[in-house]
């Protein structure tokens, strides 16, 4: 049973002597065990302990604690990490075993923290289900016949169920947020280019980020603060030289806050709506500023990020040859027959789908047609939110359309698949940051959430709105 709210708790209980380090990490390791049905884990590190004895005889020797000292962290299996395998939920990288460890999860270990695993995922992270790894579907803790969300599905399940105290996703359309909604905890997708994308599979590189899943504010704050920063290793990391604060900062002027009148409308379940206007009730109560706003190009959402992120990912996925690394399939014939097995065996349905999606949209005669216009509009997609925060802090939107669904419910139709991403994906195009905040749960006991929206940069804000919204 754990004794602490919060990993700095947990860290002053250790340092204290209240807490035993080992015993601790015995306890995520039997749970994790005992929860093998959630599939939540693709490797389980079972040296942990040794790495825990290594912390604290790093202490003994008279070694400053770091800031996560005992943080035990769960890493999504698309992120490097250096002895642990990373496969992508894909049977073509099922043997790899990366030569390095990522940025973000390096800076998480020199503060102390340790790695007790990889997480399953939707294949190189294209999917709102998991249900598109080729290791099995993730079940949610919250219920098990209900999909986690995706593609971090098992980072949001691997946090909701207690095996880890902190889990690391990606986003690159909601992956980090919409998982977190499913699931009933704290997810939070920084600024692009806020944290190093180095060591990241490449799924849509100007899209995708790296960022925490979390049971509070003050752990997604903690863990943000350290991976923050300028990498020399990722040529699109930001110089911007602010930092993300913590603890979480304290609101001390009274917000104004936008929802905005397009993500409203028809196909928002009543529940989340319901949901949306009994937080905006709270917050006006408290004395902030709540009113409707616009973002017209919203209608176009769905259809640049699907041309751009598939048109990515092909250009991305071309690397997965058979060649350099990862599965290569053993039928004979030429180069070309090699390619072409080691391919159609080697990725999944849906991976495959997207591939053909971005090499169409690539493709002569259709790259003005589409690719170039998507661009067009992810441009005015950006406008549009830089207009609402010339007056406005935050906006408040539904992170989904619909409460968690039940498993095969919309994976035989890829398209209402993806317009469940309407609320998040123009998060993405944006390049700026979001996060989805537990607000209780449905008549049937199912998370319910919202989302806060922020101007570039401008995470604390959205820290800051999870505290105010955690202590309602």
């Amino acid at each position: 049973m754990l004794t602490y709210n919060t990993i700095s708790e947990k860290r002053d209980l250790l340092l204290s002597g209240e807490l035993d380090l080992i015993a601790n990490v015995n306890y995520f390791l039997q749970k994790i065990k005992s929860s093998e049905d959630i599939n939540a884990f693709l490797h389980v590190n079972h040296t942990l302990p040794l790495d825990a004895e290594r912390l604290l005889e790093k202490l003994r020797s008279g070694g400053a604690p770091g800031k996560l000292f005992g943080a035990v962290i769960a890493v999504k299996d698309v992120i490097s990490v250096e002895g642990m395998p990373m496969t992508c939920g894909s049977r073509i990288l099922e043997d790899f075993q990366p030569v390095f460890t990522a940025t973000a999860v390096q800076k998480l270990i020199d503060e102390d923290a340790l790695i007790i695993g990889k997480l399953n995922c939707d294949e190189f992270a294209m999917g709102s289900s998991n249900e598109n790894s080729a290791f099995g579907a993730v079940l949610n803790p919250v219920d098990k016949t209900r999909v986690p969300g995706g593609s971090s599905g098992g980072s949001a399940a691997a946090v909701a169920a207690g095996l880890c105290d902190v889990a690391l996703g990606s986003d690159t359309g909601g992956s980090i947020r919409q998982p977190a909604a499913f699931c009933g905890v704290y997810g939070i997708k920084p600024s692009y280019s806020r944290v190093s994308r180095y060591g990241l599979t490449a799924f849509a590189s100007s899209f995708d980020s790296i960022g925490p899943i979390a049971h509070n504010p003050e752990d997604c704050a903690l863990v943000l603060h350290i991976m923050a920063d300028y990498d020399q290793l990722d040529s699109t990391s930001t110089k911007n030289t602010s930092t993300i604060s913590y603890p979480v900062q304290r609101v001390t002027k009274k917000l104004r806050i936008g929802i905005p009148v397009e993500y409203m409308g028809e196909g928002l379940d009543d529940e989340i709506k319901e949901a949306v206007f009994g937080i905006k009730s709270e917050l006006e109560k408290l004395g902030h500023t709540v009113e409707s706003v616009s973002l017209p190009s919203t209608k176009y959402t769905i259809a640049a990020y699907y041309v751009l992120t598939t048109a990515e990912a092909a250009s991305n996925l071309s690397r997965y040859d058979g060649v350099r690394f990862g599965k290569r399939s053993g039928k004979g014939g030429g180069l070309k027959e090699m390619y072409t097995a080691t391919r159609s065996e080697g990725f999944g349905t849906e991976v495959k789908r997207r591939i053909m999606l971005g090499n169409y949209v690539l493709s002569g005669g259709y790259y003005d047609a589409y690719f170039n216009k998507a661009q067009k509009v992810r441009r005015l997609i950006k406008n549009d939110f830089r207009k609402v925060f010339e007056n406005f802090d935050l906006i408040l939107t539904p992170v989904t359309p619909e409460l968690p669904f039940k498993f095969g419910e919309r994976s035989k139709d890829p398209l209402a698949m993806y317009l469940g991403d309407i609320y998040t994906t123009s998060v993405n195009l944006a390049g700026i940051p979001g996060i989805s905040i537990p607000v209780g749960t449905s008549k049937d006991g199912l998370p319910l959430a919202v989302q806060f929206i922020a101007a570039e940069f401008a995470e604390d804000t959205l820290l800051s709105i999870a505290k105010i919204l955690q202590k309602l």
